[in-house]
This record gives structure tokens, C-alpha cells and sequence, in this order.
């Protein structure tokens, strides 16, 4: 009967000094895959690209190095809020007591002995959480596992980007690989006419070097352009994280869609940024991390009870008279720590107010990054209209010159030239369009992974 009421009386002690609040615990939507906002990249309408995004979440490893992490940052929370729960332990000991000399209790002499000792004790141990101390603590490891997780966001979005742009600038590659092939092969045309013109003393020598020059420039930028494609696909089968991954299937050129873009955004579409979000837990955490220093200097209260069996004999290890049993409380203050904790709080408040800078630090980095995002996109946009304008231009003028031709007022060497100019036309229409392209993707970054339509804002 003895041993239940200590049990009885310790649960109580523990049930009434855990603060109602320990009682939460902290959940995480584990479904991550809602970090690559597959519908934006629907619009597209490329497969290949949508099941690419798809191959990333499952496989790319930056992508599961932050996953990791976040769950990392789980078992932390776990184990402060296990810090604000009691501890019970189990210690037992059994020896053998030698003593070679008397021990002497005033008149009382006792002589030299061996004995066993058999202690059998459960102990539970129990800071009692008054002034909530433990129980910020654990807040503030929240904040921090919020604070990850918004890093874990992140680089969604970043890998995301990354692989979309890369994707994109693989079919530039691809098409500008076949505009330089046919480039190639009218130069080398052109060389032989003009050595043949050359033969019949209809031009100099220096004519007939100069083509061959331009042959030369022509096949060094087609070896420029095959290598940005190797560099580009290896690039991607990393992001794809796949070591079996030997060819990257995409589209082609002329199967690319182009995206709505805003003329301009609204402030508020930073709020979606993760190192905005991360900004504002950091402040939080800080917030509480102040009231933590505070409360450190005040007394702390240790609950302590141990029950068990204390026996000199093994017959008599679970006897009624073994049975031992303690209960107390054991206060603490610190008196003196030379200043320990005084400069712990000044160090969190000077933290406090570096946390405050780095908020508004991020709010302009952030407004700047959706700005430059804007104005690249307008760049693009506008080279694109006068690239187009350009190419439709060199079309006329390829069909002026194929008219000459065939009325006999121009040679097959005009007709090359135009063919030439047509296609180097052609290919800076190509890469303003990918770049627009791309220039979308940024902006869908820049707002922080989200719909950046839903930001426009009206001129």
C-alpha cells in the first residue's frame, strides 16, 4: 500500500506541474510535392517537361538532402519537448562491500566486514516548467523547423527553375545547331563559287580567303554550340538526379508555347517568397529566444522521487523492510555567474535587432529581384518584336533576291548571301524567343514559386 501512494503522489506532482501548452505536439504536411506547383507548369503544354518536373521531386538529390533536413529538424522539436517532460531512469547496482579497517560510531565499534548490496532504484526527475521557460524553448525550436522547412521550399523552386531553364535552353541549342549546320554548308557552297570566280579572274584572291574566314568563324561557333548542348544535358541529368538517364527527350522548337507575361506586379507578391516567410519566423524565434534569456534568471524548480529495493540479502531483495523510497523538491538560483546571463540577453537583443535588419534587408532584396525579373522580361519581349520585325524584313528581301534570280539580274552567290543574312536573322529570333521564355520562369521565382498572373497589377 506504501509503494502505490508514492507512485500516486508523484503522478500528481507531474501532472500538475507540466504546463497545459507541452500537450501540443507539431505537425508537418509531409505531401512536398505541392512545392512544384505542377498545374504552372502545365500551361506549357510540354510533356516531356511535366514529366520531368515530376522525375525531379522523386529522385534529385538536393531535393532529398532538404527533406532530410526537415526531418532533422522534426526529431529537434521532439526532443525539447521531451526535455519538458519528466525523466525516469532505472540504476541498479549490486556489489560487494570490502572493508579492511574498524569504523568506529563513538563507543560503538564495528568491525571489519564483507557484505553484498543489492539497490534496485527508479528514479524520476522533474523540472517543473513555472515560469514557462522549457516551453518557449521548445516554441523556439519550432520557429527554426518552420524556418527550414521554408529553405526545403525553396530549393523546389529553385531545382524546379533551374530544370524548366535549362530544358528550354536545350532546344535553343538544338535549333540553333541545325540553323548553323545550314549555315555551314551554304558557306562552303559559297567557297566553292567563288573559287571557281576566282579561277576565271572574276575576283581576287583576297575574296576567296575572306569566305573561307567566315567558314571557319561558322564552324567554331557550331563546336561553341554543340558543347553549351553536352554542358546543358549533363547539367540536367544531375537536376534529374537519375544516373541511368542517357538522353534528354524534349520538343521541339516550333512545338514551344509561349506564356502570358504581366506589364508590371504588385508589391504584395513577395509575401509568397520562402526567404521572406523564413525572415519572419526568424524574427519570431528571435522574439522568444529574449523571453527565454530573461526567465534564466529566474529559480528553477527540480521535482525528484526514486522508489526501489535496498537489500543486503538477494532472499530478501523485494521484503518489506528493503523497500526504499524518497521524495522532495530541489530549488535553484543562480547567485552569481560573472555576467554570463546578462550577456546572454544582450547578445539575443542585439540578435533581435539584426533580425529586424535582415527582414527589411530581404523585403528590397526581394523587390528588386521581382523588378530586374520585370524588366528582363520586357527586354525580351522587345528584342523579340524587333527580331521578328527584322526576320520578316529578311524574308522580303530573300524573296527580292530569289526573284533576281530568276529573271537572270542576280547570281547564285546573291542568292547565298540572302540565304545567309536570312538564317543569322532567323537565329536571333530564336534566341529571343527561348529568352522570354525563360524570362516568364524567373518572374514565377522571383514571386516565390506561385501564379505571378494573379499579381498583375494594371498600367
Amino acid at each position: 500500500m506504501k509503494i502505490f501512494k508514492i507512485l500516486i503522489t508523484l503522478s500528481l506532482l507531474v501532472v500538475t506541474c507540466i504546463p497545459a501548452q507541452a500537450k501540443k505536439t507539431y505537425s508537418v504536411n509531409a505531401d512536398k510535392i505541392e512545392f512544384m506547383n505542377l498545374d504552372w507548369w502545365k500551361q506549357f503544354e510540354d510533356e516531356n517537361l511535366n514529366k520531368y518536373m515530376v522525375d525531379v521531386y522523386q529522385n534529385n538529390k538536393d531535393l532529398k538532402i532538404a527533406t532530410a533536413s526537415t526531418k532533422q529538424a522534426q526529431q529537434v522539436v521532439k526532443m525539447s519537448f521531451a526535455d519538458q517532460l519528466p525523466q525516469l531512469t532505472f540504476n541498479p547496482q549490486i556489489n560487494r562491500e570490502f572493508t579492511s579497517s574498524e569504523i568506529h560510531f563513538g563507543d560503538v565499534i564495528i568491525p571489519d566486514y564483507n557484505q553484498n548490496r543489492f539497490l534496485l532504484p527508479l528514479t524520476m526527475t522533474y523540472e517543473a516548467d513555472i515560469w514557462g521557460e522549457n516551453y518557449l524553448k521548445t516554441k523556439s525550436v519550432k520557429q527554426r523547423l518552420a524556418m527550414i522547412e521554408q529553405d526545403e521550399r525553396a530549393s523546389y523552386i529553385m531545382i524546379s527553375t533551374a530544370l524548366a531553364a535549362n530544358y528550354y535552353n536545350l532546344i535553343k541549342a538544338d535549333k540553333l545547331i541545325q540553323n548553323q549546320n545550314k549555315l555551314i554548308k551554304l558557306q562552303e557552297d559559297m567557297v566553292k563559287l567563288i573559287e571557281q570566280k576566282y579561277a576565271g579572274g572574276l575576283c581576287s584572291i583576297n575574296d576567296v580567303i575572306y569566305e573561307k574566314q567566315l567558314l571557319t568563324l561558322f564552324k567554331e561557333d557550331l563546336n561553341n554550340l554543340k558543347e553549351k548542348q553536352d554542358v546543358i544535358e549533363n547539367q540536367l541529368k544531375v537536376i534529374l538526379g537519375d544516373r541511368n538517364v542517357t538522353q534528354i527527350a524534349r520538343s521541339n522548337y516550333e512545338d514551344i508555347k509561349m506564356i502570358d507575361l504581366p506589364l508590371d506586379i504588385k508589391s504584395e507578391a513577395i509575401q509568397n517568397r520562402p526567404d521572406l516567410i523564413k525572415s519572419e519566423y526568424y524574427i519570431k524565434k528571435i522574439g522568444i529566444d529574449v523571453k527565454v534569456a530573461r526567465r534564466d534568471f529566474l529559480p528553477k524548480f527540480i521535482v525528484f522521487g526514486q522508489v526501489g529495493f535496498n537489500a543486503y540479502h538477494l532472499s530478501d531483495l523485494f521484503g518489506s523492510h528493503t523497500f526504499l523510497s524518497n521524495l522532495g523538491v530541489l530549488p535553484s538560483l543562480d547567485l552569481f555567474t560573472g555576467g554570463r546571463k546578462m550577456a546572454m540577453l544582450r547578445y539575443k537583443r542585439y540578435e533581435y535587432e539584426k533580425a529586424l535588419q535582415m527582414y527589411e534587408k530581404t523585403i528590397l532584396t526581394s523587390l528588386q529581384e521581382v523588378n530586374d525579373a520585370l524588366v528582363s522580361a520586357k527586354t525580351a519581349r522587345n528584342n523579340l518584336h524587333t527580331s521578328a520585325e527584322r526576320y520578316k524584313l529578311q524574308e522580303e528581301q530573300f524573296a527580292l533576291a530569289d526573284k533576281k534570280l530568276k529573271i537572270g539580274a542576280a547570281s547564285n552567290l546573291d542568292i547565298i548571301k540572302a540565304q545567309e543574312a536570312l538564317i543569322i536573322s532567323e537565329k536571333a529570333n530564336i534566341s529571343n524567343k527561348v529568352d522570354l521564355i525563360i524570362s516568364s520562369i524567373n518572374i514565377y521565382k522571383s514571386v516565390g514559386g506561385v501564379d505571378y498572373m494573379q499579381f498583375e497589377e494594371a498600367i
